[in-house]
């Protein structure tokens, strides 16, 4: 791993050095792309026509507020975890905050009338936020970086880490390029009490037709004194989850993604099976899936992400921590948390619970 102490790397340019970057566009470790163009008629044809599972909650999915004197109190003994929603979370090492992958919009989608939007509300008021140490992007699609929520909170935000060409987003909407450190896979940064790392992922990148694989796309191991995190942003199964786990593990807590995979784009998403897989090789303790429950952004039922990979987790003996979104998790208290989607699914029913044409048992 090398170390940067500050935004060397050009925000538009210079990209040539990258060893990620081939023929005019970055790439994956193995090439692998995701679907293509030639299947875009196939995949809006099944968004039309065969969605028969239960895309949105029927039920409000619960939430905790967010106590704002706590995220800002410096006394607070124990380091904490929130989930907010998709892969949007709040790091608080006593009072020190980070977010990861932050989208307060109530779409996620280049336009505000139409697309995606969110089952839940924000578990705070978002002028209310204290200042923030760092916020870590994963990659430019428009559920991860969000352009309304960068223009809310740039100005309390003290440190900006994205991938390789993801910071001219940044800047071209207003952030000091001072505030933005640009990293290549294997690069790390040390801010405040925080140590960054990117490293490999398996997906792509593009907020348009014509930008794709424009900007690299990133996992990124976060270090502290007393703890180690891994947060694989987007990314497909791929053997460099078992050298990041060599290189960095083990790890107190994998977050990873665990929803919106499907057949015509499983190179660049992991089914849940493949998510347990990657937390074993990264030798994780506990594991916290992300990238589920807040937008509809496939054509598997809301709740089966979730549902499946609880199943699977008890089976190995993982502790699956699936926290209510707002709720503060210690870091101290990684241990198994309610299944709250099962009430919202309605899964005390006597119907059966179906994943690809089978019967899951209650």
């Amino acid at each position: 791993m090398s170390t940067i102490s500050c935004s060397t790397q050009p925000l538009d340019s210079g990209y040539e050095q990258s060893p990620q970057f081939r023929q005019g566009k970055f790439q994956n470790l193995d090439n692998v792309s995701a679907a293509g163009m030639a299947k875009l008629p196939k995949i809006i044809w099944r968004y039309l026509f065969d969605k028969s599972r239960p895309a949105a909650p029927q039920q409000p999915v619960p939430l905790e507020n967010i106590d704002m004197a706590r995220l800002t109190n410096t006394e607070q003994a124990q380091p904490e975890i929130y989930r907010l929603g998709h892969s949007s979370l709040l790091l608080n090492f006593s009072g020190e905050i980070w977010l990861l992958d932050p989208v307060f919009s109530k779409r996620a989608s280049p336009v505000s009338w139409m697309g995606p939007e969110r089952f839940h509300p924000l578990p705070f008021e978002l002028d209310k936020l204290p200042k923030i140490r760092g916020v870590i992007i994963s990659h430019d699609h428009y559920d991860h970086l969000d352009k309304e929520t960068i223009a809310v909170i740039a100005d309390r935000v003290e440190h900006f880490v994205t991938p390789l060409g993801v910071g001219r987003y940044l800047q071209e909407w207003g952030v000091e390029q001072e505030k933005i450190h640009q990293l290549d896979w294997w690069q790390g940064i040390e801010l405040g009490s925080l140590s960054v790392t990117a490293t490999p992922a398996q997906h792509f990148s593009g907020r348009g037709l014509t930008d794709r694989d424009e900007t690299l796309w990133a996992s990124w191991v976060l270090q502290s004194k007393q703890h180690k995190l891994f947060f694989s942003g987007d990314t497909g199964y791929f053997d460099g989850f078992k050298t990041i786990g060599d290189r960095f593990g083990p790890f107190d807590l994998t977050i990873l993604e665990n929803g919106a995979y499907d057949k015509d784009w499983a190179e660049v998403h992991m089914t849940p099976e493949q998510t347990l897989q990657a937390h074993l090789d990264l030798r994780g303790k506990a594991l916290m899936p992300v990238h589920n429950s807040t937008f509809d952004l496939a054509l598997h039922a809301w709740y089966e992400p979730l549902e499946r990979l609880s199943e699977l987790a008890q089976a190995q003996w993982v502790p699956l921590v699936t926290p209510v979104i707002g709720q503060p998790l210690p870091f101290s208290e990684l241990t198994e948390t309610t299944a709250w989607w099962r009430a919202v699914a309605g899964f005390e029913s006597e119907s059966p619970i179906v994943f690809d044409g089978e019967e899951i048992a209650d």
